[in-house]
């Protein structure tokens, strides 16, 4: 039997869709540089034992397995192959349970950070990872450790997943971790699936550990004449007791596009804008009022001596604007027509430096860099306007290879899928790759799972 026929008859046919039946969102992510594929067919999981059933089927026809979450990723990781099944995970959307008093929830892969969101509110519980999409799956911010503005004090998806459910290549069923958060039971399978981009296996439930939400916020903005005085100002700031849950650089350019793209209103001096080159934006929170407002001038005053030209505690409309502009940079790079967007990240203290050596080269390859970032964890967000392929790809690998060069890797949080994995292969350490390589053929020596991304043999 045809494996389409297979699956329809397994799954029922409005959960299988081929040829002219496939939607064109399921054929691409939202990477830059990675064509539409039209795969031989998209399924719509909604169990655990449908999911087995699926990779089964395809492993007996040796047919490549691509899953996809809500397609938000900036990697390729969920663009389908002309000969494989994309498994869609939208119909697995369920939240299982949401535990008030060990603080974690039990969802669905295809639960969206919105949803869940808004099912934790009642219970004064938030989920802290928010990569900037909303619409992006759990699934997939597990299948990439996804991380977002709030890193520096919550974490990436890797620091917030207690456990998984997942189907391996041969169809079998494993269950890693729980409702606890520690662990000296063998191998942590439950972080070696994180972040693997589906080429490990599948996940079709996951743990998550949750916060308190806390109930008032603030978020500051101060302007600097140089980058580099931002990253000299942030260990200090960091040193002074406070704990932002968000620390973020913006140049220059990036701001004004952001801004102008929103309709933001900041209400920054025309002197200060004019002198200004880079941005600080600073958020802090707190369970109680008084306590936030003391933290927020205290944060002020050090910014002053810190080197800010000026600091703007922002109204709280202007603020959240801001903060949305900020988490749709991407968007607005993309509508100005950037050929690509990296993520390299570096240790914090080396940005500035590393930044300069972007400017170089892309000033040497004719090249146009924008960019912004976490400057509290060092990952940066680079927007590279280079429209010839072959010129941009040189410039890459040596952005690339400059992060690396200062103690970083070539992803901090957008993965690696089919968008960096040449330069993946290329820059990985020989031992490291063919560790990993080995770790890939004890989950999947078949090759079905994620096929043409991450480590292995691929196409």
């Amino acid at each position: 039997m045809d494996i389409v026929e297979e699956l329809r008859t397994t799954l029922g046919p409005a959960h299988v869709a081929a040829g002219g039946a496939i939607a064109l969102d399921d054929t691409h992510d939202e990477s830059l540089g990675d064509r539409s594929v039209l795969p031989r067919c998209v399924v719509r999981p909604q169990t655990t034992a449908e999911v087995a059933t699926i990779v089964t089927v395809a492993a007996r026809h040796g047919c490549p397995v691509i899953a996809r979450g809500s397609g938000t990723g900036l990697s390729g990781a969920a663009v389908p192959l002309e000969d494989g099944i994309v498994v869609a995970f939208d119909r697995m959307d369920a939240i299982y349970e949401i535990d008030a008093q060990n603080q974690v929830a039990v969802v669905g892969p295809g639960v969206t950070l919105a949803q869940l969101d808004e099912a934790l509110l009642p219970h004064g519980l938030v989920y802290p990872v928010n990569p900037g999409e909303l619409s992006a799956s759990i699934g997939g911010n597990v299948a990439t450790n996804a991380g977002g503005m709030r890193a520096l004090r919550y974490g990436v998806t890797r620091q917030r997943v207690l456990g998984l459910e997942a189907v391996l290549a041969t169809g079998e069923v494993v269950r890693t971790g729980g409702k606890f958060v520690k662990s000296s039971s063998g191998y942590d399978l439950t972080q070696l699936l994180v972040g693997s981009e589906g080429t490990l296996a599948l996940i079709t439930e996951v743990t998550v550990r949750l916060e308190t939400r806390l109930p008032h916020g603030a978020t500051l903005l101060a302007p600097f004449a140089a980058l580099g005085d931002i990253t000299t100002a942030v260990p200090d700031l960091l040193r002074s007791g406070l704990a932002p849950h968000i620390l973020e650089y913006l140049d220059a350019l990036t701001m004004a596009s952001i801004v102008q793209s929103a309709g933001v209103e900041l209400g920054i001096d025309a002197v200060v804008r004019e002198e200004a080159l880079a941005y600080l934006v600073v958020g802090l929170e707190s369970t109680h009022a008084e306590r936030l407002d003391a933290d927020t001038e205290a944060a002020a005053t050090a910014l002053a001596g810190l080197g800010a030209l000026d600091v703007y505690v922002l109204p709280p409309t202007a603020a959240h604007q801001l903060i949305a502009a900020r988490e749709r940079a991407f968007y607005v790079a993309k509508a100005a027509g950037a050929d690509e967007i990296i993520d390299v990240v570096v240790p914090r203290a080396a940005i500035a430096d590393y930044l300069a050596t972007v400017g170089a080269l892309a000033e040497a390859n004719q090249a146009f860099v924008a960019g912004c970032g976490h400057v509290g964890d060092g990952n940066v967000h680079l927007s590279v306007f280079q429209p010839d392929g072959g010129r941009r790809t040189e410039l890459i690998a040596a952005m690339l290879a400059a992060g690396l060069e200062a103690g970083g890797a070539i992803s901090g949080e957008h993965g690696i899928g089919t968008a960096k994995r040449a330069y993946f292969l290329a820059f990985e350490p020989p031992a490291r790759l063919a560790l990993l390589q080995r770790i890939k053929a004890a989950f999947d020596p078949d090759d079905i799972l994620g096929r043409g991304r991450g480590p292995g043999p691929g196409e």
